[in-house]
């Protein structure tokens, strides 16, 4: 069971898996509006092929991101 959860964070993103905007923005506990803001300002990555208006987000991206984020300390 341990091995299954390998590729899991604690907020239940899979490293191998692919999210909508709505999937990641509820994943993270974020608005939706919170995440494309996010997405505009480069510190999340997307795919969106051409031609299509949907865009998918990988787990890798979204644990990126969160590597990333640091927090100040009393916030």
């Amino acid at each position: 069971m341990q091995e299954a959860n390998a590729n899991k964070s604690r907020i239940g993103i899979e490293a191998g898996a692919v999210y909508s905007r709505q999937e990641a923005s509820e994943a993270l506990g974020i608005s939706l509006s919170t995440l494309k803001r996010l997405i505009s300002k480069g510190h999340l990555k997307i795919s969106k092929p051409s031609g299509m208006r949907r865009v998918f987000i990988t787990g890798e991206s979204i644990l990126a991101m969160l590597n990333h984020t640091s927090v100040e300390k009393g916030a």
